[in-house]
């Protein structure tokens, strides 16, 4: 019931008064896109840094634990060297008590391989302590950075609260009388305000004539047609830009 009243009351609504609502309308959307272009690139720069301190996080947790492997590889070669060791021990002490020269020769052998594989551990160790070495270095830097990006997030963050805290009040008074102004028109000129806004670099839908030419692309209108703008019996748009063309004397007065 309510619904089917105020589309009796839209559909009541002159050309006239549709465009002024649609004209105030944008008045009160282009000072809230000041307010927000006051922000600027602050929330993006914002997120961009969040972005980057959580990589570099990862990125450090990731480099602790190939450290972590790398240091238990290192345990696990150390524990191959002391079994090889053992070996040796043993096999040498199996020599003392050889019958002949090919038991001999065959211990002689498992020593040579146990000290291959000693010497191969070594090897390894050497690599993975580097490995270790290069991974800490890294892992410094990436410390350092973050720190940085730390203090230049907790700074941006600052900025960007103390930007919102000022403009808070005034964002809310006029996103309440532009959801007001929104309540009054029909949603299909709403519709076609927002589709024209979208596609507008500078969020301009609603613009008047100035010097004879639109006041979205400023190119020419022709005088028949300011008059027809002029006479405000029906909805114009410009031919070029797309935008809805308002008269200048109605952009004068006031809401």
């Amino acid at each position: 019931m309510a619904k089917a009243k105020k589309s009796e009351e839209l559909a009541e609504m002159t050309v006239a008064e549709k465009l002024k609502a649609l004209y105030d309308l944008q008045l009160v959307d282009t000072a809230i896109d000041k307010i927000r272009i006051l922000r600027g690139e602050l929330p993006l720069e914002v997120q961009d840094l969040e972005d980057e301190i959580e990589g570099l996080q990862t990125r450090v947790s990731k480099y602790d634990e190939d450290i972590d492997g790398l240091e238990k590889s290192i345990s696990g070669k150390k524990q191959e060297i002391a079994n090889a060791q053992e070996l040796i021990k043993k096999y040498e002490e199996q020599q003392n008590n050889v019958r002949n020269n090919r038991e001999y020769d065959s211990l002689s052998k498992e020593i040579e391989f146990q000290t291959l594989e000693i010497e191969l551990s070594e090897k390894r160790i050497r690599e993975f302590t580097t490995q270790i070495e290069e991974k800490k270095v890294v892992i410094d830097e990436s410390k350092g950075v973050l720190d940085e990006r730390k203090l230049d997030l907790e700074n941006k963050k600052k900025e960007l609260e103390d930007i919102i805290e000022e403009t808070k009040k005034e964002e809310d008074v006029m996103e309440k009388k532009s959801n007001n102004l929104e309540g009054i028109i029909e949603e299909r000129l709403i519709s076609a305000y927002k589709k024209i806004r979208d596609n507008a670099l500078n969020g301009l839908a609603v613009v008047p004539v100035e010097r004879d030419a639109c006041g979205g692309c400023f190119n020419k209108i022709p005088p028949q047609r300011q008059l027809d703008i002029a006479s405000r019996k029906k909805i114009i748009v410009c031919e070029y830009c797309g935008r809805i063309l308002v008269d200048a004397k109605l952009s004068d007065e006031k809401a």
